[in-house]
């Protein structure tokens, strides 16, 4: 029986993307600058990391299609957030984020991290933005270096040609 198991070097020539929410800038920033850090520290070159910024989370899942169905990245990280206000905007908000980037990481077989926060409250972001929580970017990041590196690991082919 095989074993596989991704690790935290990057294929070589990877490309990774990062598509981040320009709504509440001070959390997103922040998030951003986690993921980028963590690619440096991972050995990705900073030309290998695209960042793309996109008005809100609910755009994010279209720009992950997009660049997933291109098939120039390794892997996508997503970053956002979404703070609970008064009404139902922010479950839809959230959750269509949420399902849209999961599909496009089922549809196109690329591994797409979703650091897309949704909280309560302003102070629950800060706290996984570099807080107390530490940095969803950086764990992001972390996420898609090993599961880029586990796909490439993992033999492909057919259900057809897999023993039964």
């Amino acid at each position: 029986m095989a074993h596989y198991e991704g690790d935290l070097r990057s294929p070589p020539g990877a490309r990774f993307a990062i598509i981040a929410s320009r709504w509440n800038p001070r959390i997103t920033d922040t998030l951003v600058a986690g993921a980028r850090a963590t690619f440096a520290g991972h050995g990705v070159a900073e030309d290998a990391v695209d960042v793309i910024r996109v008005p809100g989370a609910w755009e994010i899942p279209l720009a992950a299609a997009h660049l997933a169905q291109a098939g120039g990245h390794a892997a996508i990280v997503a970053l956002g957030c979404v703070v609970r206000g008064d009404t139902r905007h922010y479950e839809q908000v959230a959750d269509g984020c949420s399902e849209g980037l999961m599909r496009v990481a089922l549809d196109y077989g690329i591994p797409v991290a979703n650091g897309v926060l949704a909280v309560d409250r302003h102070e629950d972001a800060a706290a996984r933005a570099g807080g107390s929580h530490g940095n969803k970017g950086e764990e992001a990041a972390l996420v898609v270096i090993e599961m880029s590196h586990l796909l490439q690991q993992i033999p492909a082919g057919t259900a057809s040609e897999r023993p039964a």
